[in-house]
């Protein structure tokens, strides 16, 4: 009966003494105040945000509603923080152990700000919508990557600094570690810089269609830090390093004013001068009394005898449409061809076509004979 006695005692002392002298009953109570508000989060969460929900939908503006749906997840974290908070006040640890947990609840604290702010960069970049007459919708979308970075940086750091590390030496560990890597990760600063002067040369933008010479032909859909993703014509993507985009020509079709027609048409060489006149007559009066082409001073617009080919006298047809688009120009060209040949049929001529005359003179009359030998019946 003494044992037991002994144990039950051992027992109550252990409850009470517990861990870090605090006892297991309040450790169960502050487990359960914790439990209580993670249960609860959802409803406490739902109530602020359809409270705050409730007001912006009375504005105008849509930015209250974008931030509110940015900042939800950071909003879902508080109840956790104070379910924390509530638990260790109700614990009373001792002061080695309390520091521990206040540093803890202004990590979390910290971490949430930081996180608010993370995700608020996005709505708020719509207010910087104006500056896109000065940059490009590229170098907003770094710049707004790039604030991003910072806040994820700098909140890091203040985390760091409640538990006591300091910041400066591990940034100038990192530095060295920095100028090592650097040697050996060249190509990558190199794509780096190709790609921030791509951005403020506005070379490009996010959906022109560009051809790189003797690399890629396509659409342009990211133009990312190290790498440009360009889908072909084929909807197969091409991710072009920046330094090939910065050192090869490249040929902006989307920035294009008016798209090209150059064409050399053949006709006989039968065909007479007043004929070859009829033909570049007709053939400009159609080009320069359509709307669908850009006119003189605006263009150059040539229709000319050029030159006498081997098979043919050729007539130079050099003008511009006024659209850009290609399937439109397709049918420009389409309705301009057929108005040349009615044309050229028209005049009384016809098309030429790549031929070779070979002349053969006969044989002079003095030439020997050829040997034929007899035949069996003649020997």
């Amino acid at each position: 009966m003494q044992s037991i006695t002994e144990f039950w005692a051992l027992v109550k002392d252990v409850w009470q003494t517990g861990v870090f002298g605090v006892d297991i009953g309040a450790m169960v109570a502050a487990l359960g105040i914790f439990v209580a508000f993670l249960l609860l989060r959802g409803l406490i969460t739902r109530f602020i945000i359809g409270a705050l929900r409730f007001r912006v939908s009375k504005t105008k503006n849509l930015l209250d509603d974008d931030l509110l749906t940015a900042l939800e997840e950071p909003i879902r974290l508080a109840p956790l923080i104070l379910g924390a908070f509530l638990a260790f006040q109700f614990l009373s640890l001792e002061d080695r152990v309390q520091d521990i947990a206040d540093k803890l609840i202004r990590s979390l604290i910290t971490a949430a700000i930081f996180w608010a702010l993370f995700r608020a960069v996005g709505p708020l970049s719509n207010l910087l919508t104006r500056l896109e007459k000065l940059f490009t919708a590229v170098m907003m979308d770094w710049l707004v990557k790039a604030v991003k970075l910072l806040i994820a940086f700098i909140g890091v750091a203040a985390v760091l600094e409640i538990w006591g590390i300091q910041v400066g030496p591990i940034l100038a560990g990192l530095g060295l570690f920095g100028v090592a890597v650097a040697l050996g990760a060249q190509d990558l600063f190199k794509n780096l810089i190709a790609g921030i002067l791509i951005i403020a040369e506005r070379r490009f933008n996010k959906g022109d269609w560009v051809r790189v010479d003797g690399v890629v032909e396509g659409t342009v859909e990211q133009i990312g830090f190290r790498s440009t993703m360009i889908r072909r014509f084929d909807k197969a993507p091409v991710f072009v390093p920046n330094t090939k985009l910065a050192d090869n020509a490249v040929t902006n079709f989307t920035a294009m004013t008016h798209r090209r027609i150059y064409w050399h048409i053949g006709v006989e060489y039968r065909t007479t001068i007043d004929q070859l006149k009829a033909i570049r007559d007709g053939i400009e009066d159609y080009v320069l009394g359509s709307v669908e082409f850009a006119h003189p001073p605006e263009v150059s617009t040539f229709v000319r005898i050029d030159k006498f080919s081997d098979s043919s006298i050729d007539i130079m047809l050099y003008c511009f449409t006024k659209t850009t688009d290609w399937g439109q120009w397709l049918e420009i060209k389409e309705r301009l061809a057929y108005h040349i040949k009615d044309v050229v049929e028209g005049a009384g001529s016809s098309f030429a076509f790549p031929s070779t005359s070979l002349y053969v003179e006969s044989l002079p009359g003095d030439a020997p004979e050829v040997f034929m030998p007899p035949s069996k019946k003649e020997a």
